[in-house]
């Protein structure tokens, strides 16, 4: 079986050659964007868009939220502003849609599914969201369940179609969709706060229980080959009463229904020709499938009781605004310099709370550190600079890092927030490089690298090699909402030269490596695209 070490290792990008990819692309031939399964009833939900609401600011005290009943008006609300459609964008004949939840490359590897039982709304059973209508597809309706409490229960569950990242990025595309589902479990725990709603990750469940759930291991349904196979990575069970919750008596109940249930609708095929194979991606997600996964102890809120609140944005504006709005940017001016405020409220708000969105989703100490490339910041001096994210991290990159980082505390930043000068050097051309060339890296106000601690957690289980990913999806996610709060773009970058990254850093083994980039800056607005509207019905 293959060894997530191993992939990792083979899908790295070197300044000498990429990790194996599709030699050209045909853009008139991307697979569909949208899952459609054919005859399974559809349910509307509203498109009336109501931007009123709880403020961003008042996230970052969520208890002060009133919590909101659950119907298919609040179902819609949290689907809308989490994994909807939030514009369409169009350049001469290409028309594309862009969604609430940020993806490698706008392919959107990421489906969703909600299991339903106990409202009254909405029928026991399993619905498959469809972001193009902003509606449900029926895809299984459950029997009367006699031996499930009468608790109204609802659970996300996210999948990934890989074949949508790796018709563009070939085999390095399993790490994009993991990096995507964690955007997406970010999204959905600020959507669901703005109801006054939590996100809980459900672990300890397998993964042919996982596919079961989401109706994926039908392949009479599925009529095409492996290269479009369709994968359950998560569930999310969406705390909106504070009421108790079984998860072995759900999980029993819910196979039941399944095995049990009426099913409706035949998924619709993506691709018409696959002329590139990957069998890398598919050894790997054999390799993530244990028998019962490992469940990870959430962290005692104790532990962050000496860390004070986090500091909320000086903003009115509403969290469905920035939801909507919410961009990457394509290219920065290389000139606007980014508030040192703001800049401490991005780095305070990626230090987890038990109380802070979206941090609940992540039930571990943080495993991911931010290497910072600082090109513009008001009040900083250009240079690398290390965000450690536990206490435990920081001796051990200083005993790996290079001898002539200096490790200096930042003067005047929050005591909370462990920012360390490593050196101080203009750094725009040297990231832009290591970038894949790529100039909106240097053309920030920073960008940053996320170092994961790496083979600890891959001795553990080979899922957490998955898990690293999704951390860094939710470090991309708060960064998109803050940096567009302050008037700012971010952008994940998840091509870069790996080890050339590690090399600068002086990193000579793989305890740490490198997951995912990220940049902020003020973004250029290519006047050539016109703005459509999300929905018409």
């Amino acid at each position: 079986m293959l060894d997530p070490a191993d992939y990792h290792q083979q899908t790295k990008h070197g300044l000498n050659g990429y990790a194996k990819g599709p030699e050209s692309i045909d853009w008139d031939a991307q697979p569909d964007a949208f899952r459609t399964y054919s005859d399974a009833p559809i349910i509307d939900f509203p498109l009336e868009l109501s931007l009123s609401g709880p403020l961003f600011k008042d996230f970052f005290k969520r208890q002060t939220i009133i919590p909101e009943g659950l119907s298919v008006a609040t179902l819609s609300e949290l689907l809308r502003h989490s994994l909807g459609v939030s514009a369409w964008k169009q350049l001469g004949d290409a028309k594309w849609a862009l969604r609430c939840n940020p993806s490698s490359g706008n392919l959107h590897p990421t489906e969703a599914y909600v299991l339903a039982m106990g409202w009254p709304e909405l029928a026991d059973g399993l619905y498959h969201y469809r972001p193009d209508l902003h509606s449900l597809e029926k895809r299984c309706e459950f029997p009367e369940l006699n031996n499930f409490s009468d608790t109204s229960t609802l659970i996300i569950g996210l999948s990934s179609i890989p074949w949508r990242e790796l018709w563009k990025y070939g085999e390095r595309g399993f790490r994009y969709c993991q990096h995507d589902l964690g955007h997406g479990m970010a999204a959905l725990d600020f959507a669901a706060a703005n109801l006054g709603w939590q996100v809980q990750q459900l672990q300890g469940i397998t993964a042919t229980e996982k596919n079961k759930l989401l109706g994926l291991d039908r392949s009479q349904e599925f009529h095409f080959d492996a290269d479009e196979i369709e994968v359950a990575e998560v569930l999310l069970k969406l705390d909106f009463d504070g009421s108790d919750f079984n998860q072995q008596n759900w999980l029993d109940a819910s196979l039941a229904g399944l095995e049990s249930g009426t099913w409706f609708g035949s998924a619709n095929r993506l691709d018409a020709y696959h002329f590139y194979r990957w069998p890398l991606v598919g050894e790997m997600y054999e390799a993530m499938t244990e028998e019962r996964p490992q469940v990870e102890a959430a962290v005692d809120p104790e532990i962050q009781t000496s860390i004070p609140p986090a500091q909320a944005p000086d903003s009115e504006v509403s969290f469905i605004t920035i939801a909507q709005q919410r961009r990457s940017g394509q290219a920065y001016d290389g000139s606007t310099e980014l508030p040192l405020s703001v800049f401490y409220q991005m780095l305070d708000h990626l230090i987890p709370r038990a109380d802070l969105v979206p941090w609940s989703i992540i039930p571990w100490l943080p495993r991911l550190h931010l290497v910072l490339f600082i090109h513009r910041v008001e009040g900083l001096a250009p240079g690398l600079y290390i965000l450690t994210r536990n206490d435990a991290a920081e001796q051990q990159l200083k005993s790996q890092m290079r001898n002539e980082f200096a490790w200096q505390a930042v003067a005047d930043c929050p005591d909370h927030i462990p920012l360390k000068n490593l050196i101080k050097a203009r750094s725009s051309r040297t990231i832009a490089k290591l970038s894949c060339l790529q100039p909106i890296a240097g053309d920030a106000a920073f960008s940053l690298g996320m170092l994961a601690e790496f083979d600890q957690h891959l001795s553990v289980s080979p899922t957490r090699y998955a898990e690293l990913f999704w951390e860094a999806g939710v470090i991309g996610q708060c960064l998109y909402l803050d940096a567009e709060v302050a008037g700012f773009r971010g952008t994940g970058i998840g091509c870069y030269f790996d080890d050339a990254v590690h090399d600068l850093l002086g990193l000579s083994d793989t305890s740490f490596q490198s997951l995912y980039h990220f940049a902020v800056g003020k973004a250029l607005v290519d006047a050539r695209v016109t703005t459509l509207p999300a929905y018409s019905r």
